[in-house]
């Protein structure tokens, strides 16, 4: 009954399903790990941080990672050019960040956004920096790009004002070297509001996120869609042979099913056949 099983076309499909199945699973565990990295960083990153966490020196915090971002970092030096970086809401409101360039003992640049302030942009409105020797502590933040989330990336903005936050941006506006990073100050001054620090990018159960769970999902799905039409494969033929054994299908459906069911003990039956003919062959005539 089960010799269709050893069919060249069964060998055919039987094979599929044994590489279908495993590599179907191994796609969704690997999905749903994906999506498990994903969760975690997202409670790494929007964990509360101690309130009494040392401030680490800027450079050693540098490049700014999953880990070191939100991180308060420190460093000296004395403020110099002073930028408006317009179109940035806070708690629903519309106004500006208060940028300026903090040029570090090392020589390099930092830009430290002091605070914020609410209405248009205008550097009338702008507490001036401190002057002299100072130590900036605030939460480092990865450079912003074209794509970041509130960033003014269009450009014909008025001097003295900045759309994204970065040294790709500043490169040009400035004589000195730049650190890739910012800083943002949790304590301002000046009546100036604080920017709170912002989750790294790519940290969110954002649509990515989801969308690995979803393919997670649909490998799973595979998998058993891929045994489920083998078991109906298998069934159908099953019954098919059983329906042409009670001679209950028409005789050219039951010719084929017969046939196709013999077609596993075909040599067998061929070396029997072969084995009477050279024993007739032997024996003498009468």
């Amino acid at each position: 009954m089960h010799r269709f099983l050893l069919t060249p076309r069964w060998w055919g499909i039987n094979v599929f399903v044994a590489l279908a199945v495993p590599v179907c699973l191994f796609m969704g565990t690997w999905q749903l790990g994906r999506f498990e990295d994903r969760v975690d960083t997202h409670r790494e990153a929007t964990a509360e941080r101690p309130a009494a966490e040392t401030a680490a020196p800027l450079e050693s915090l540098l490049p700014v990672d999953k880990k070191t971002s939100g991180r308060l970092a420190s460093a000296s030096g004395e403020f110099a050019e002073q930028l408006l970086v317009p179109d940035r809401l806070l708690d629903g409101k519309s106004g500006f960040y208060v940028l300026t360039l903090l040029r570090t003992d090392s020589g390099k640049a930092v830009p430290v956004v002091r605070g914020w302030l609410p209405g248009t942009a205008d550097a009338a409105k702008a507490p001036a920096a401190p002057t002299g020797r100072v130590e900036v502590t605030g939460a480092l933040q990865a450079s912003e790009n074209s794509t970041t989330k509130g960033v003014h990336a269009e450009g014909g903005l008025p001097a003295g004002q900045l759309g994204v936050i970065g040294a790709a941006s500043l490169v040009n506006l400035v004589p000195y070297e730049l650190y890739d990073a910012w800083l943002t100050v949790q304590t301002p001054a000046d009546g100036l509001t604080p920017v709170p620090a912002q989750a790294p990018s790519n940290t969110g159960l954002d649509l990515k996120a989801f969308q690995n769970l979803g393919y997670t999902g649909e490998w799973f799905v595979f998998a058993a869609f891929v045994l489920f039409m083998w078991f109906r494969l298998y069934r159908r033929e099953v019954e098919t042979l059983r329906d042409a054994e009670a001679g209950l299908l028409p005789q050219e459906a039951a010719s084929a099913a017969t046939a196709t069911a013999g077609t596993a003990t075909a040599p067998a039956a061929a070396t029997a056949g072969a084995t009477e003919g050279a024993t007739a062959s032997a024996r003498p005539a009468e």
